[in-house]
C-alpha cells in the first residue's frame, strides 16, 4: 500500500488523511512548527508525523501538498530543492487553491529534480463519509493514473487530461462563483446595516428569495473564521481572469471583503470550534464595526 504525505494537516488536509488512513493507507506529515491546532486535527486523524521535511521525503510516495494559497510556493521549492538533494523521487501534487498560471511556475520548480508533478483542484467541503456527494479531486498532468487509481469512496477522482493548470482552472472558476457569492451577500447586507435598512431588505429576500436569505443565514455568521485564508485564494482568481481577458474586479472586491473579516474578533475562531448558532444580527454587527476603525 502506497504511503501518501499530506501537509497541511487543516480542515481539508487533515478530513483527506483521515479518510486515507481509514482505506488502509499509511498517511504521514510533517508537524514542524505547525499550531496546537493543526497538531490536534493531525492526531485525530491518525496520521503519523515524522518531523521533518527530508524524512517525509525519503518516506512518501505521493506528496499532497494542501496548504493555504499563500505559501503553496514556498513550500514547493522546499520540497523540490530537498528532493534534489535525496535520492528519492515521490510524486509532488499541488492540490491549493491557486492560479492555473501558478501552477505551471510551481511544475518549473520541479524540472530537475526527477519527480512527477500533478495538478489537482479540490471542490467541496471537506470528505466524510457520511457526506452524499465525495469531495472532488480534479486531476491534470502526465502520470495521473498513479493518483487516480486511489481508492477512496469519499473523494472522488475526476480525470482533466496531461495538460497542467487545467484541473486548477475548474477550482478557480468554482471557487470564484462559491466563494465570491458569499462575498457578494456580506457586502449587501453590511451596506444594508450601515445605511438603517438591514432588517427591512432581509425580510423582503426572505419573501421573494427565499434560498438567498437561508443561504446568508447559514454561511454569513461563520465567514470570518475562513476569512484569511480567502484572501490569498480571491487575489489567485482575479489573476486568472485577469489572464482570461474578464475582468478581476468582482474578486478583488471579494479579498477587500475577506480582508476585513479577518480583522473581526470572530476571525480567531476555527472551523473546529465555531458555536453551533450565530444570528445575522451577532455576525454583522462584528463586521460592521470594523469599518469604523
Amino acid at each position: 500500500m502506497l504511503t501518501m504525505a499530506v501537509v497541511g494537516v487543516g480542515d481539508m488536509g487533515s478530513a483527506v488523511g483521515a479518510v486515507l488512513v481509514r482505506h488502509g493507507y499509511r498517511v504521514v506529515t510533517d508537524l514542524t512548527g505547525r499550531s496546537a491546532h493543526s497538531r490536534r486535527l493531525a492526531a485525530g486523524a491518525q496520521l503519523e508525523d515524522l518531523r521533518s521535511l527530508d524524512a517525509l521525503i525519503a518516506e512518501a510516495d505521493i506528496i499532497l501538498s494542501i496548504l493555504p494559497p499563500a505559501v503553496a510556493v514556498e513550500f514547493a521549492r522546499a520540497v523540490a530543492t530537498s528532493i534534489e538533494a535525496s535520492a528519492s523521487s515521490p510524486l509532488f501534487v499541488e492540490c491549493n487553491a491557486v492560479a492555473p498560471h501558478t501552477v505551471q511556475a510551481i511544475q518549473s520548480l520541479f524540472a530537475g529534480s526527477g519527480a512527477a508533478f500533478l495538478d489537482v483542484g479540490i471542490v467541496g467541503p471537506p470528505p466524510r463519509s457520511d457526506r452524499k456527494l465525495p469531495t472532488r479531486f480534479y486531476v491534470s498532468g502526465d502520470g495521473r493514473d498513479r493518483l487516480l487509481e486511489l481508492g477512496v469512496p469519499e473523494l472522488r477522482l475526476i480525470d482533466m487530461g496531461d495538460e497542467i493548470g487545467r484541473a486548477s482552472a475548474i477550482k478557480m472558476t468554482y471557487a470564484a462563483m462559491n466563494k465570491a457569492t458569499d462575498a457578494l451577500y456580506t457586502t449587501v447586507l453590511m451596506a444594508a446595516e450601515q445605511l438603517g435598512v438591514r432588517q427591512e431588505l432581509v425580510a423582503e429576500f426572505e419573501s421573494s428569495q427565499p434560498a438567498a436569505a437561508q443561504r446568508m443565514a447559514n454561511r454569513i455568521p461563520f465567514l470570518a473564521a475562513t476569512a484569511e485564508r480567502y484572501v490569498g485564494e480571491m487575489q489567485e482568481i482575479a489573476a486568472t481572469f485577469e489572464r482570461a481577458r474578464v475582468t478581476p474586479m468582482f474578486h478583488r472586491g471579494s479579498e477587500w471583503l475577506f480582508e476585513q473579516l479577518a480583522r473581526t474578533s470572530l476571525a480567531e475562531e476555527t472551523r473546529a470550534d465555531l458555536p453551533a448558532h450565530r444570528s445575522l444580527d451577532e455576525a454583522l454587527a462584528a463586521f460592521t464595526a470594523i469599518l469604523s476603525k
